[in-house]
């Protein structure tokens, strides 16, 4: 779709020059708060099943991602005390306008997952990697508690595979049966609205 792409283009491209300053803020605190790259890297999958490398501002103590890839509550002692704040008001995401500029992803689409667990997917929900995965999607919205929903159960990885993954994907295939610039401004505002309420 030429229209979102040009969307998507033309509010990254905005976006990155009104957040600059705030680029650097960031920047400069995450650098102080702990040793290590500001940004945080991770391959992806994206559309038809390509791998591509999405950038966020690191909120976690260096290789501590290495442990596991699930972050389970707000007391993960793995995050940084930059991150924590940064993940609150999704900051860390920003850096993720790159990956638009790129052709990588949408600002709206379904969130793109690791191998690990794309892997598991069954034949009907390979579909959700039939578009350009996004900033933000619908099950984002819906399951914005979802750190503290993991925190809740025993064994949280095991619930994220059978109970949150094919529901964020039931999700996800009901925008790409139905979506239009006005679905994604509506997804934008709402994610907004959610994050800084």
């Amino acid at each position: 779709m030429l229209a979102k792409r040009i969307f998507d283009i033309v509010l990254a491209a905005i976006g990155l020059i009104v957040f600059a300053p705030l680029f650097m803020l960031i920047s400069v605190l995450v650098r102080l708060d702990s040793k290590g790259d500001i940004y945080y890297r991770q391959i992806r999958v994206g559309r038809n099943m390509q791998d591509f490398c999405l950038y966020k501002f690191r909120s976690m103590y260096v290789h501590a991602e290495d442990e596991k890839l699930l972050t389970v509550g707000g007391k993960d002692v793995r995050i940084t005390k930059i991150g924590r704040l940064l993940r609150k008001y999704k900051l860390d995401e920003l850096p993720q306008l790159f990956n638009i500029l790129r052709g990588d992803m949408s600002f709206v689409g379904p969130r793109p997952e690791v191998r690990k667990y794309v892997n598991l997917y069954d034949e009907a929900q390979m579909q959700v990697l039939s578009v350009k995965p996004g900033i933000t999607d619908w099950a984002s919205i819906q399951f914005y508690d979802e750190n503290e929903m993991l925190e809740q159960v025993d064994d949280p990885e095991s619930f994220y595979i059978h109970e949150l993954i094919p529901q964020k994907i039931s999700q996800n295939l009901r925008y790409i049966r139905n979506h239009d610039i006005w679905t994604d401004v509506k997804i934008i505002w709402l994610t907004l609205k959610r994050t800084f309420a």
